[in-house]
């Protein structure tokens, strides 16, 4: 596998365009966090309006991975990734061209829908690499891909100083952000042209009945149902943080009103799964063993990529500005040091795919990795002016692992669940991951950075003693995970 990353054929040549798509939604994704302070001087934003942006960049998120999901298992990963590149573009000249707080939240709520585009990929790489890759593939084109946020920290600053003669002598961010969407919208041409769903000879799996997942028991449908409503609630929840003093960007009876349509979202969605499972509830169909797996696995991976992608996008979110203020550095200093807990995806990520699929045991290597990512948070909340600089990066770095490699070990049982509904499940997941990253960013702008690594902490500990008990190797869970027609095409094309 490793030796063939220097290669531009067959499964590497899908696995290189797909981790580049995603690395640029990421560039996209956090174009905004590098130039956080810079854009509330110049717009004059209280720290409160620049925490809630932060916020509003997940806020769609959450749903858009749930529907792009359903879309690519439809549709197929080439042209649903293609798709959320040329849209990239419109949020990026949106925030660009933003003069004021409100105008600047409609277009950071617009960018939340390009970070959906991780679960496109998910299913992309799933169809080119058998099982016993699937943990390492996963990371490289995880890994490489969030290194977007990095990029976007390290690189979207220098282009906006060194354009500075452009802008009468102050930091060019506009135009960096618009290049970055014009840059997304050129490359989703290009990845329309060369990617392909599948090897040559072998059919793009669809699932059999679109709009929801088709559970396999009973139990399972009302665990969906439970999990489906926690996504809709963070929506929920940033509406009613949009409401308070200092934002004030909804008033009462538009919270309540976007309350409504959220509660009709879930009805819809409700019946939506009904419809799709209806058979199973009224006991007209019975599924096989090769058939069943349990919706409460699907539930602790979401647990497990909350506390680590989800603490990650908070991090990355608010990491620039916690190093400027708790250590008097310059903006662009904190940014490149910021840019080191992103960075590390290059390697720390696929680090964690890869010791499932090597350790023997996909469950313990996410439980071990789960109490790293709790353990290095806690350390991470006793950060402040007192200790030395290097030290606090250490911190940062070790913790920037833990959490990386919990993703990694994460999605390398994701696509081992269910082949036609990768899509769907990695849209749950995936969108837990930002349901993870808004409540730890609310949680944020309710309190401070200390509150903030406390509580990731605390989840990750959590999460890492309910897998330990409820979660069951992927093997267990599909016994078919690999199709014999597609694991000799791949290995044919590969």
């Amino acid at each position: 596998m490793l030796k063939g990353l220097l290669s531009w054929r067959g499964r590497y040549r899908i696995l290189h365009l797909t981790w580049f798509a995603f690395f640029l939604t990421f560039v996209a994704w956090f174009n905004f966090a590098p130039f956080a302070t810079t854009i509330a001087r110049e717009l004059q934003l209280s720290p409160v309006q620049l925490k809630t942006l932060a916020i509003c960049n997940l806020a769609l998120t959450i749903p858009a991975r749930i529907v792009i999901g359903m879309v690519l298992d439809k549709f197929g990963p080439r042209r649903t990734f293609s798709g959320l590149l040329m849209f990239a573009l419109l949020p990026c000249l949106t925030t660009a061209l933003s003069h004021s707080f409100d105008q600047l939240v409609w277009s950071r709520l617009l960018m939340g829908i390009v970070g959906a585009g991780f679960v496109v990929g998910i299913r992309m790489v799933s169809e080119w690499f058998p099982s016993k890759e699937i943990g390492i593939a996963e990371g490289i084109y995880g890994g490489w891909g969030n290194f977007g946020a990095a990029a976007a920290e390290f690189v979207l600053p220098m282009v906006a100083l060194g354009t500075v003669f452009l802008s009468g002598g102050s930091s060019n961010w506009r135009l960096a952000i618009t290049i970055v969407g014009i840059i997304c919208a050129l490359y989703s041409l290009v990845y329309l042209r060369l990617a392909q769903d599948t090897p040559e000879g072998v059919v793009y799996q669809r699932p059999k009945r679109h709009g929801s997942i088709e559970v396999t028991s009973v139990p399972s449908f009302y665990t969906m149902i439970a999990f489906n409503f926690g996504l809709l609630a963070a929506v929920g929840l940033m509406a009613w943080r949009l409401t308070q003093p200092g934002i004030a960007f909804l008033n009462q009876g538009q919270m309540l009103m976007i309350w409504a349509i959220l509660a009709g979202l879930y009805g819809l969605q409700t019946y939506q799964a009904y419809q799709v499972n209806r058979e199973l509830l009224r006991g007209q169909k019975i599924y096989t063993p090769a058939q069943r797996f349990q919706y409460r696995q699907i539930g602790l991976l979401n647990f497990a990529y909350v506390v680590s992608f989800g603490s990650e996008l908070a991090v990355v979110s608010m990491l620039p500005a916690f190093f400027e203020h708790t250590f008097q550095l310059n903006h662009l200093t904190a940014s490149m040091i910021a840019a080191c807990y992103p960075f590390l995806n290059l390697f720390s990520r696929p680090s964690g795919g890869l010791i499932s699929d090597r350790s023997g045991s996909r469950k313990w290597t996410l439980v071990a990795i789960s109490l790293g990512i709790g353990i290095s948070y806690l350390f991470a909340s006793s950060v402040n002016s007192q200790w030395s600089l290097a030290f606090a990066i250490a911190i940062t770095v070790i913790a920037a692992y833990f959490a990386q490699a919990g993703c990694g070990a994460t999605f390398a049982i994701v696509p081992l669940i269910k082949k036609e509904i990768v899509g769907q499940i990695s849209g749950s997941v995936g969108a837990y991951g930002n349901f993870g990253g808004l409540i730890y960013l609310t949680i944020f702008s309710l309190s401070n950075a200390k509150v903030l690594f406390e509580s990731m902490g605390i989840a990750a500990l959590i999460c890492a003693g309910f897998c330990a008990f409820y979660l069951r190797e992927p093997a267990i869970l599909h016994s078919q995970s690999d199709r014999e027609p597609k694991t000799l095409g791949r290995h044919k094309l590969g």
